[in-house]
């Protein structure tokens, strides 16, 4: 229930601070007074988005904050499943400030506005004036239709539901279309694959080629360094490893007179050993060494071949080939499995089609199972509002598949006169028909969803005289079950509430300002007769608004 709504900086208004009460408040006020601008404030702490066009002054910022007793409606849910704290009174703040950045507050915490929308919409329900035209769409009447029925929770399981299976549609399509891609793409992965494959790749084989094939190439010239290396040190003659042998002999002989010719025998000695075991390595090698036509030949026709694959692959290494390699296997592989894959999707698919199915068929039948009850109240209220010849029915069919409401097509039907079958509803209401219609099936909705607050924004809009007293008489009555607030041009709906709250204007040469007040009995006496008259209070119209109150 909404306690206190107070708001600064928005539009005409500089400053305003109301208290609101249980039961049925009445707003009115001259047309242009700001009584839609009061709601589009309040718009802001529900979810509304807004622009700096709305602020009174460009230079501050605008703040909107509401407090609301949530003591008898059981929030705490919502709020464990938001991460807010639960707390009773709950404050919502909105600011707007001069840059247009906006902020959302619940007890002072931040919040989006995708929160404070669903916060509000657990909160106030508001009839704009343009409202009556929603009685003829369809989403509207489904959503009157679940609200009475209780079926909102399963409705919002089915939408779940619903959502997974156009996930797991789209999921199972887009997997069929890369299935056949990749099968018009299989021949052209296997003959690659193939290719690399007949290659038989080694990481490094380049590398090791390129060796080899320098060897190969410049294999006499080797051979023949080698030869002369092995010739100086080991040959015929006057060879390296003779003359040291000979000079290892003469430092021996000294030796015997001199101590340091001992050791340097025996460096040179080291040194000849060191020498001739590298002059018998030398020899293997030049053993080894090998002018072989035939190997040269298909170590080119290797190599010519690896750079062939590389520059086709525009790869820079052979173990990049290998890894192309190995991805088009996983690939080829993917290609094999996908019916495999299609029909697992295909299989879940249909699981989710048969619950969705179940879910869909049960919330149909419960809301079937309540349009006799709705029809037979509407058009009880209907009679009771002055129309005894009016017809309501909800014609239903069912849908070729499933949509993210539900299986089912309803249609308000009505008609106001006798020997007139219903019809649909916006070719055959007029504006004060629309108005009773609306306000027979708010009455029914805040019956089934007990929503905490009701605005009415001149719900009563097309209608007078004992109509108008009788629309008086069905908003009290939806008073007396929670707090409803009602904005009215009509005095004999203002006379029906707890309390009268006045919109008016105050204006001087540099500005115009929205004001508001609650209105003492006598102040609401005069006003009720102004409403009845016009500025000009007669004595009639005094009386009159007097009997207005009293009854």
């Amino acid at each position: 229930m909404l306690r206190n709504l107070s708001i600064e900086n928005y539009a005409l208004i500089s400053e305003l601070n109301i208290s609101f009460g249980e039961g049925l408040t009445i707003i009115t006020g001259e047309t242009g007074a700001g009584k839609s601008i009061m709601l589009g404030a309040l718009s802001l702490i529900l979810g509304k988005r807004a622009d700096t066009g709305v602020l009174y002054d460009k230079g501050k910022k605008c703040i909107v904050e509401g407090i609301f007793d949530i003591s008898r409606y059981n929030l705490q849910g919502f709020f464990e499943e938001k991460d807010m704290d639960y707390d009773n009174p709950v404050i919502i703040r909105r600011e707007i400030a001069p840059t247009g950045k906006s902020r959302a507050f619940v007890n002072d915490l931040p919040v989006t506005l995708e929160v404070l929308n669903d916060l509000g919409d657990q909160l106030i329900d508001i009839h704009s004036q343009h409202q009556h035209l929603s009685l003829s769409d369809s989403r509207f009447q489904l959503k009157v239709v679940d609200s009475y029925a209780g079926t909102l929770d399963l409705k919002d399981e089915y939408m779940q539901g619903y959502d997974s299976f156009v996930t797991m549609q789209r999921q199972l399509a887009q997997l069929k279309e890369e299935a056949e891609k990749s099968k018009a793409d299989l021949d052209y992965f296997t003959f690659q694959c193939n290719q690399l494959r007949e290659a038989q790749l080694s990481p490094g084989e380049q590398e090791e080629l390129e060796l080899e094939l320098e060897k190969l190439t410049h294999a006499e010239d080797i051979k023949a360094s080698l030869l002369s290396a092995l010739a100086i040190l080991s040959g015929e003659g006057n060879s390296l490893l003779t003359s040291l042998k000979d000079a290892i002999a003469q430092l021996s002989r000294a030796g015997k007179y001199l101590s340091a010719s001992t050791d340097l025998a025996k460096r040179c000695e080291t040194s000849y050993i060191e020498l001739k075991d590298a002059a018998t390595e030398i020899e293997t090698q030049y053993e080894k060494i090998d002018h072989d036509p035939e190997r040269l030949e298909w170590v080119k026709n290797r190599i010519d071949a690896l750079y062939s694959l590389l520059q086709k692959h525009r790869k820079a290494t052979v173990k990049e080939l290998v890894d192309l390699q190995h991805e088009l296997e996983i690939k080829i592989d993917a290609i094999a499995n996908y019916d495999a894959s299609i029909g697992e999707a295909e299989r879940k698919l249909d699981a989710k089609r048969k619950e969705l199915k179940r879910i869909a068929e049960q919330l149909s039948k419960l809301r079937k199972n309540t349009f006799s009850s709705i029809e037979d109240q509407v058009v009880a209220m209907l009679h009771e509002l002055s129309m005894p010849n009016a017809l309501f029915a909800i014609r239903h069919s069912l849908l070729s598949d499933f949509s993210p409401s539900g299986i089912d097509r309803i249609q308000f039907v009505f008609s106001a006169n006798k020997n007139v079958q219903p019809q649909d509803i916006s070719k055959v209401a007029s504006g004060g028909e629309l108005s009773r219609l609306m306000l027979t099936v708010k009455s029914l909705l805040s019956d089934a969803t007990g929503m905490p607050t009701i605005i009415f924004d001149e719900i009563d809009t097309g209608v007078s005289g004992e109509i108008a007293e009788k629309v008086g008489n069905i908003i009290r009555r939806m008073a007396g079950k929670m707090q409803l607030i009602n904005i009215t041009h009509l005095p004999q709906i203002a006379s029906k509430g707890d309390r009268h709250l006045l919109v008016y204007k105050t204006e001087n040469d540099r500005i115009t300002l929205t004001r508001i007040k609650q209105l003492t009995p006598e102040e609401r006496h005069i006003e009720i007769a102004k409403m009845l008259s016009g500025e000009e209070v007669t004595a009639a119209a005094l009386e009159n608004a007097r009997e207005l109150l009293k009854n």
